[in-house]
């Protein structure tokens, strides 16, 4: 009972939904007792021949009319309890969703993708058959059984009610047993579920890197590992949800076997007539479904409360970025000031960036230099808010980064990311996703800056073509510079390139520098590189090392220096010279 507690809230909100659908499966509880009352009258008035056509059309009537009514009514409670089901299934979908969406990086660093698809499946699926059939089960056991058995006793014989009820207790003890082992296993089976859907999702996405290392028979076997492992622990919690209906038959059929012996004996004895005992037994065949709901009850019940407790553990976890009551709702503009002493990842016993300070003035580009893990990506998810907890003051326009609503925040930075998501749907739609009222010739002209535009043009659909999930029908490239234009058509008073250039050739990426630099000129733009070509028209470049900055100036300052920079630069110019083959070396 405690899953019904725990959605408390939920009755209480839709409480006269829930009261007028009980109160029509009281009526019906009621109702089921005419047809055995008639029936045993019927047989009474025929063995006392006391029946005539006009009784029998009479109780033929009542039996009609009663049946109506029940039809009616039963459609009715539907509509009530089981309308009301899918709205709280609807509401905690909303909810996980909302919560998916406001949570920060760290969030799904530690849950995998198909755990929270599990989550928002069969999880509340589980929960809304609770508010559903759980209702309508618990509510029907207890008035169908209680009307039935004050029936049985008051208008038959108590003594033979009480004979029948004897085997009850040990179905009760039985029922809840089985009830506290169902739920134990099926939070196994949910939890397996959840594995199984993020192979599923995790194999799919990545088919092209398994075909191509050959790893696909692997897969499909740990596939098969994992599709066992749910069989196996689906089939642990139908061995104990099929004890239920025996359990229930053999109770059953005791008190059928108790009130047969005992009520012939009343019979023989003339304490009871046979039209009574034909309807007791009517009245019990009305117990049967009474003790069967009450076996599904349990089931029911155990399996909302184990994948409730599992969707309230999730939306329990805290959100870790939060607008302070008094945020600004205005976007950010201006210089940016990034000044952070010491930034640690969670989890993570080393700082990913220490001492690092930098002031880029509105309309300058920022480049960023430094080998893999050298802390240019901390530094951008700081500026894009995915992360708090650090020790130093980012102002953006001489506001703090977290003085500003955090949708407000966003909304100003144009991010385009090393990993690029395009959406399954057309080009357009995938550069129009941040602006869906941008006119055609906005979304034309992002797409001609980053130098896009003429190879939609050849695709045979043109703006018109379908993307496959992720971008796969794109090359790397294309994918690069479609992300590009849908930042660009933002029209961002910061855009942000991390390392977004590196799967176009060098003459493309000049081109697009040179196109961002003149559609951009009062509009900040910080870019993150291995390739130094990228950077050079910088009017700041920073260079990392281990999360510290160790140079920091122009491409000509850097260069002179001949530090890290200068080595670096001499290096891939080496590389693009032995590219060439050789050159005039």
């Amino acid at each position: 009972m405690k899953v019904f507690f725990e959605l408390g809230w939920f009755f209480k909100e839709r409480k006269w939904q829930y009261i007028a659908g009980i109160t029509m499966l009281v009526f019906v509880a009621i109702l089921q007792l005419v047809p055995p009352k008639i029936i045993g009258i019927v047989v009474d008035e025929i063995a006392n021949a006391q029946l005539n056509s006009n009784r029998l059309l009479i109780w033929l009537g009542i039996l009609t009319i009663t049946a109506i009514v029940m039809y009616i009514i039963r459609y009715s409670w539907r509509q009530m309890i089981y309308g009301s089901s899918m709205s709280l299934a609807k509401r905690l979908r909303a909810q996980l969703f909302r919560h998916f969406t406001a949570m920060s990086p760290a969030f799904y660093q530690k849950r995998r993708i198909g755990d929270l698809m599990a989550h928002a499946t069969n999880d509340i699926s589980a929960v809304q058959q609770t508010a559903g059939n759980g209702v309508l089960t618990l509510v029907d056991s207890l008035t169908t059984g209680g009307f039935v058995i004050l029936a049985m006793v008051f208008t038959i014989d108590w003594r033979l009610t009480l004979i029948a009820l004897i085997p009850m207790p040990f179905m009760a003890l039985s029922t809840s047993y089985y009830g506290k082992l169902l739920h134990q296993r099926f939070h196994h089976a949910q939890a397996a579920f959840s594995e199984l859907n993020d192979k599923t999702q995790e194999s799919i996405t990545g088919i092209k890197v398994m075909k191509t290392f050959g790893q696909d028979k692997e897969d499909v076997e740990d596939f098969k590992r994992l599709s066992q492992e749910v069989v196996d622990k689906n089939i642990r919690v139908a061995k104990i949800d099929s004890l239920f209906d025996p359990t229930i038959s053999l109770v059953v059929g005791i008190s059928y076997f108790l009130s047969m012996v005992f009520g012939a004996k009343f019979v023989v004895a003339g304490d009871m007539s046979i039209g009574d005992l034909i309807a007791f037994i009517a009245y019990l065949g009305l117990l049967v479904w009474p003790m069967l709901a009450f076996g599904m009850l349990f089931n029911i019940m155990e399996r909302g409360s184990a994948s409730y407790d599992r969707i309230r553990t999730l939306l329990n976890e805290k959100i870790d970025i939060i607008d302070h009551p008094n945020a600004f709702s205005i976007q950010p503009k201006g210089d940016l000031h990034f000044h952070v002493e010491s930034f640690l990842f969670p989890g993570d016993s080393s700082p990913a960036l220490q001492q690092v300070d930098f002031t880029l003035k509105r309309g300058e580009t920022l480049g960023i230099v430094g080998k893999t893990g050298a802390g240019k990506t901390a530094i951008l998810k700081l500026l894009l808010r995915e992360f708090d907890g650090y020790q130093g003051q980012i102002t953006f326009g001489n506001h703090e980064l977290n003085a500003y609503q955090a949708k407000k925040l966003r909304e100003a930075i144009g991010y385009v990311p090393q990993e690029h998501f395009l959406f399954s749907s057309t080009l357009y739609q995938n550069i129009a996703f941040v602006n869906p009222k941008a006119t055609e010739e906005m979304v034309f002209e992002a797409a001609r800056i980053a130098q896009i535009h003429d190879d939609i043009i050849r695709f045979p659909d043109g703006y018109s073509t379908m993307v496959g999930e992720r971008g796969v029908s794109l090359s790397g490239g294309q994918k690069q510079r479609v992300s590009i234009a849908r930042a660009l058509l933002m029209n961002p008073e910061l855009l942000i390139l991390d390392d977004s250039l590196s799967a176009v050739d060098a003459k493309t990426e000049e081109s697009i520098l040179q196109a961002l630099k003149s559609a951009r000129q009062d509009a900040t733009t910080i870019i993150t590189s291995h390739r130094l070509s990228a950077l050079q028209h910088a009017q700041i470049i920073i260079v990392l090392h281990e999360g510290t900055i160790v140079e920091k100036g122009t491409h000509e300052t850097l260069m002179a220096l001949k530090g890290r920079y200068y080595e670096m630069y001499q290096l891939q110019q080496l590389e693009r010279l032995v590219e060439r083959g050789g050159g005039n070396a």
